[in-house]
């Protein structure tokens, strides 16, 4: 019997293996994350999937800095074995050996062979070495993409990460901060070279995680420095190209009516798609997210 739906999903260019419990396991899922994982407290520079953290709160630590790197694993989930989250619930949860072995049966899984063998191979020598190194990870008991648990626990499994990361960002005068499979450091020209970028690589590789060269980038002060998706050289903003197709989606959706502003987008959940953009640019900057607001209360959605 399986216990999980399995899902292909493409995302930025990359084929990855969600997992989707069903209702039962789910639910205990969803005890477990409130009672086992979310009392543990984990490290400072973790945002990803934490109460009170956020995109914002990881993007303002590296506001206004002269520069900004971003480096990205290669998985945050998969690499995690059943046997490294038996050791936290024991070591750091506090459960007695059974419970643990219990508890970790119920937030690991394996991917099924037919469905992994059922999914597309990339074309390209890169690709296909990472397709095969997902596949053996995927093999052995692991994280799920897709279990409620799944982020929580993963966050915990890279506290000494975190902490080996941050310790090598202040040895240079930086700042480190981690989002789920997203590094981001920020400080002076002491992390723009190769050099910082290898530790950071061979730290993750000690830890059990590999850095995606591919992703790495470094951007000065006069160049767009982004972090998770917004501009930060002065705050935590849109970059200009969404803040202005998003100030001329909304003029033109009150002043011409939204329903010729779909553009593709399904009628019955437009208004959600739009409010959920101002929603998102709020997040991250509430001056934008004001002006935004007003705008979006100027639309007529009857």
């Amino acid at each position: 019997m399986r216990h999980y739906r399995w899902h292909a999903v493409e995302r930025r260019g990359r084929l990855r293996l969600a997992a989707e419990p069903k209702p039962r396991l789910k639910e205990a899922q969803r005890r477990l994350l409130r009672h086992v994982p979310t009392p543990v407290p984990v490290h400072d520079a973790a945002h990803g999937c934490i109460p009170g953290r956020s995109v914002r709160t990881a993007a303002a630590l590296h506001a206004g800095r002269a520069v900004v790197l971003g480096m990205d694993l290669e998985e945050f989930l998969a690499p995690v074995p059943a046997p490294r989250v038996r050791g936290l619930l024991r070591g750091t949860a506090g459960l007695t050996e059974p419970v643990a072995q219990l508890v970790t049966a119920l937030v690991t899984t394996t991917a099924p062979a037919p469905v992994w063998r059922a999914l597309p191979v990339p074309t390209g020598a890169d690709a296909r070495e990472r397709h095969r190194r997902l596949g053996t990870r995927l093999a052995r008991p692991h994280l799920p993409q897709g279990a409620p648990t799944s982020p929580a626990l993963a966050n915990l499994v890279c506290f000494r990460l975190d902490r080996r990361l941050a310790g090598l960002a202040a040895t240079a005068g930086a700042r480190y901060t981690g989002y789920v499979d997203d590094l981001t450091f920020s400080g002076d020209r002491r992390i723009r070279g190769d050099r910082f970028a290898a530790l950071v690589t061979e730290v993750a590789a000690e830890e059990g995680f590999r850095v995606n060269p591919a992703k790495t980038r470094v951007a000065g002060a006069g160049s767009r420095q982004r972090v998770l998706g917004a501009v930060v050289n002065a705050r935590p903003t849109l970059p200009r190209p969404e803040r202005d197709a998003l100030r001329a989606l909304l003029h033109n959706c009150a002043r011409h009516g939204w329903a010729g502003q779909t553009r593709g987008h399904d009628p019955a959940t437009f208004r959600e798609h739009v409010l959920g953009r101002v929603a998102w640019a709020a997040s991250l900057d509430p001056v934008l997210g004001e002006r935004l607001q007003t705008l979006a209360a100027r639309i007529d959605w009857s």
